[in-house]
């Protein structure tokens, strides 16, 4: 139902975690892409900015954080990028942290945009190639 997307960032953040955090995200993945409505315990907005953080409480407390890419509200999303994580401290640790997804996001969309500019430069070049030919045939039935 629900798409997941990780960003290198991310995968860094599961990569260091213990075996019983890993189990304890893969379950609460598992839940996000498997059901539309998520309990607040899992998934929760943070306020005054286009993010939602996955919680999972293991003794410590992890926080990601992630961007819901077709949707603005988490329910209706089908695609989510988790973009990092972290070990929360304190209420402190948010704002570096969403310093950091911003870049992370930043730097997604411009490659996106790269990425579909070449795709463009690629569909007017063959279209130059495709009226070019079109018009040599049309002069040798001339």
């Amino acid at each position: 139902m629900r798409k997941i997307y990780e960003s290198s960032e991310y995968e860094e953040f599961y990569n260091s975690l213990d075996d019983d955090a890993k189990e304890k995200v893969k379950y609460i993945l598992q839940i996000i892409t498997s059901e539309m409505v998520v309990n607040s315990k899992f998934v929760k907005k943070l306020v005054n900015t286009p993010y939602y953080e996955l919680r999972i409480s293991l003794g410590n407390e992890y926080r990601v954080i992630l961007f819901t890419i077709n949707e603005i509200a988490f329910i209706r999303a089908t695609e989510v990028y988790l973009l990092n994580g972290f070990m929360k401290k304190s209420t402190k640790d948010y704002k570096k942290q969403l310093r950091i997804a911003d870049r992370i996001l930043e730097k997604l969309l411009s490659d996106d945009t790269e990425e579909n500019g070449k795709e463009q430069d690629g569909k007017q070049e063959q279209e130059k190639n495709d009226n070019s030919k079109e018009k040599t045939d049309g002069n040798e039935n001339i």
